[in-house]
C-alpha cells in the first residue's frame, strides 16, 4: 500500500464536520480512569520474542511468583 492510499484510509472524517464549533467537550475526559489498573512495563527485546502477548507474560510470572511463595515456605 502506498502512501497516497494510507493516507485516503486514515481520514475518516468528513469535511463538514467543524468540531472548532463544538461546546462542552472534554478532552482526555475519561483518561485517568481508563489508566487506573494499568501497570506498563517495557520488555526488552530477547525477553519479548519469548512472548506472544500480555497473557503469555501474566501466566509465566504467576509461576514464577507461585515458585517463590513455594520455596519461601520452605526456608
Amino acid at each position: 500500500m502506498n502512501k497516497e492510499n494510507l493516507d485516503e484510509l486514515s481520514d475518516e472524517l468528513r469535511e463538514e464536520y467543524d468540531f472548532s464549533q463544538m461546546v462542552g467537550g472534554v478532552q482526555g475526559k475519561y483518561t485517568k480512569q481508563s489508566h487506573e489498573d494499568i501497570n506498563l512495563i517495557r520488555l526488552e527485546p530477547d525477553v519479548a520474542k519469548m512472548f506472544p502477548n500480555a497473557k503469555a507474560v501474566n501466566d509465566a510470572l504467576r509461576a514464577l511468583a507461585q515458585i517463590i511463595q513455594q520455596y519461601q515456605k520452605v526456608i
